[in-house]
């Protein structure tokens, strides 16, 4: 191969750009052009048909990812190594919900929170599934792949940095406010450290469910959308910087606060046990 193709190739930049364009490329195709023909031709009610398209479309991204970036970096792809699955898959999601939880927990000490009545039909399995693909997409691109490649390149801190102005996106969403920015930030944060600690996209990906999971269980608003179900019907109360106002839970500075003590956690655990790369030390030995 020519020498400069090879390195236009090689450029971390290229990879991002090209790994994005054709998992999510191949994503979009075979979610509206076979997943969902084949099973709305099944059955027309959505709440049965949708679930399985979720979990094809969930499989498409990450054998689309695994195989494209083996092919492409003749490497293996560690960040979706399954050694530790059980593990992180459990650990992440129960931190992620003990986190809102916990959150909940002290609105309710405080008077702000009022469980109303428990229906757990109002939350379906096509709702689940939904947070499922959603918070694939987000981790398997923004930390599996964005995350590591600027982490090789530039360090972990300034990988974080920019994973975390990324992250700002959020505040495009409903109903947020001047605080979702300083939110955005902390989430781009902690989720790169759960990314850093592991170095594989397992630990986020879960917390981030178990996350997602818990408000809408407590009742609240999911980043400022209002109708992706219920389990407990509940009241928030109080001032808007407690309960998070129409964003929902998440944008409580009580909540922000849980969620930046896990991320500094993790920089401390993570420095502790040599897991902060440095740049001058990328070309001796990358960490793929």
């Amino acid at each position: 191969m020519n020498p400069s193709i090879k390195k236009i190739l090689d450029f971390p930049i290229t990879k991002i750009i090209l790994g994005i364009t054709v998992c999510f490329s191949l994503f979009v195709v075979i979610q509206n052009f076979v997943s969902k023909p084949l099973f709305y031709s099944i059955t027309e009610d959505k709440n049965s048909a949708d679930p399985f398209i979720h979990l094809v479309s969930f499989l498409v991204l990450l054998f689309s990812y695994y195989f494209f970036f083996r092919w492409y970096e003749k490497r293996e792809i560690k960040e979706l190594s399954i050694q530790y699955l059980p593990k992180e898959m459990l650990c992440g999601f129960a931190i992620g919900f003990a986190a809102i939880s916990l959150s909940i927990f002290i609105l309710y000490l405080l008077g702000y929170y009022h469980i109303i009545e428990i229906v757990p039909d109002d939350y379906s399995l096509r709702l689940f599934m939904t947070l499922v693909v959603a918070a694939l997409i987000e981790d398997l691109f923004t930390r599996g792949l964005v995350l590591r490649e600027l982490e090789n390149w530039l360090g972990t801190n300034l990988a974080i940095v920019i994973v975390m102005i990324i992250e700002t996106y959020h505040i495009f969403n409903p109903n947020t406010t001047f605080f979702s920015f300083f939110v955005s930030l902390c989430w781009g944060f902690t989720m790169s450290m759960l990314f850093v600690y592991t170095k594989r996209v397992w630990l986020p990906f879960f917390f981030h469910l178990g996350w997602n999971f818990a408000q809408p269980f407590y009742g609240s608003n999911l980043t400022g959308l209002e109708d992706m179900g219920k389990i407990i019907h509940s009241k928030f109360e109080g001032p808007i910087w407690f309960t998070g106002g129409g964003i929902g839970i998440e944008d409580s500075v009580i909540t922000v606060f849980i969620l930046f003590s896990i991320g500094v956690f993790l920089y401390y655990l993570s420095a502790k046990e040599g897991k902060i790369l440095k740049r001058n030390t990328l070309k001796e030995k990358p960490i793929r």
